[in-house]
């Protein structure tokens, strides 16, 4: 007497291939950039297992905000009207363009952290 070979049923090949698939194309993706400037907002995303503290951004060497802490995985989004000069100066869209980003803060571990976008 023979045996008969198992074979998969095809929904089982279907869902395994596409699974596959799904797993090459998250594979291949190009990782995103952490500072994103787009339609006059500024967003930055902490991409470590670590929540950032005392994070400082720096829009074009003069602009500055920022936030106490941003969790692991959090966003940060802020207009770029928000950001203004040690004199109390805002951003403005409408003269000016976002040449250079720079952000600084400290990881619940102790250790520094150091992002910068264009320039």
């Amino acid at each position: 007497m023979r045996r008969a070979h198992s074979v998969a049923p095809p929904r089982f090949r279907a869902l395994a291939v596409s699974m596959l698939l799904a797993a090459i194309v998250v594979a291949c993706s190009e990782p995103r950039d952490p500072i994103v400037v787009k339609e006059g907002m500024l967003v930055l995303e902490n991409q470590t297992t670590r929540e950032w503290r005392n994070v400082r951004v720096t829009v074009n060497d003069h602009f500055m905000g920022g936030v106490p802490t941003l969790l692991a995985g959090g966003l940060m989004t802020a207009p770029l009207g928000d950001f203004q000069t040690g004199f109390g100066q805002r951003f403005d869209r409408g003269r000016m363009s976002v040449f250079k980003v720079r952000v600084t803060a400290t990881d619940a571990a102790g250790e520094p952290v150091a992002l910068s976008w264009g320039k």
